[in-house]
Order: structure tokens, then C-alpha cells, then sequence
């Protein structure tokens, strides 16, 4: 069973930037296409960034052009580099297999950006 632990999360300004790091617990990671989800509150979870095992990257329309999905395989974690934060960004950010999420989901990390 594959592990998730999401990190780097906190509160920073609109405009500012994160990097969100996901480390998972086996090698074997690094063959899935893994993404990053966001949930805000009373809203369903949205899958806005994935990356396969060649490093081929899609994202979602709402986040394209400022957020940027990578993976370390060899520190079998995925990360995700976040730029000109705005307030509509504020979510809980968890990682897992993309499109279709197999993995039991960790316990995420917060994002918040004030206006």
C-alpha cells in the first residue's frame, strides 16, 4: 500500500508562490501518472495538475499558465510549484494517481492566499 504525505502548504499573500511537496512511501510510484488535487470547502475535489512516467504534463484551465507540476523519482516525490496565488487557489491540496485516484489520499496540506 502507497503512502502520500502532502506538505509545504501555508498562508501567503495573492500573488505570492508555494512549492507543495509529495513524498510517497515505495519506488514503485514512479511508474503511475500522479496529479495534484485541490477540495475547498463544500466543494467536490478538482484535479489541476498531472504529470505521466515520461513527464508529460497536463493542467487544468483554472491554474494553466501558473502552476507547474514536476516529480524526483529517485526521491519518489511529485511536487508542485505554485506562482501568482490568488484567493480562489485557497483549498486543501492532496496528491495521488491521475485522472483516476487509487490511492488511499493522505492528509493533505492547506493553502491559503488573503486578498
Amino acid at each position: 500500500q502507497v503512502q502520500l504525505v502532502e506538505s509545504g502548504g501555508g498562508l501567503v499573500q495573492t500573488g505570492g508562490s508555494l512549492r507543495l511537496s509529495c513524498a510517497a512511501s515505495e519506488s514503485i510510484f514512479s511508474i503511475y501518472t500522479m496529479g495534484w488535487y485541490r477540495q475547498a470547502p463544500g466543494k467536490q475535489r478538482e484535479l489541476v495538475a498531472r504529470i505521466n512516467n515520461g513527464g508529460v504534463t497536463s493542467y487544468a484551465d483554472s491554474v494553466q499558465g501558473r502552476f507547474t507540476i514536476s516529480r524526483d523519482n529517485a526521491k519518489n516525490t511529485v511536487y508542485l510549484q505554485m506562482v501568482s496565488l490568488e484567493p480562489e487557489d485557497t483549498a486543501v491540496y492532496y496528491c495521488n494517481r491521475a485522472p483516476v485516484a487509487l490511492f488511499s489520499w493522505g492528509q493533505g496540506t492547506q493553502v491559503t492566499v488573503s486578498s
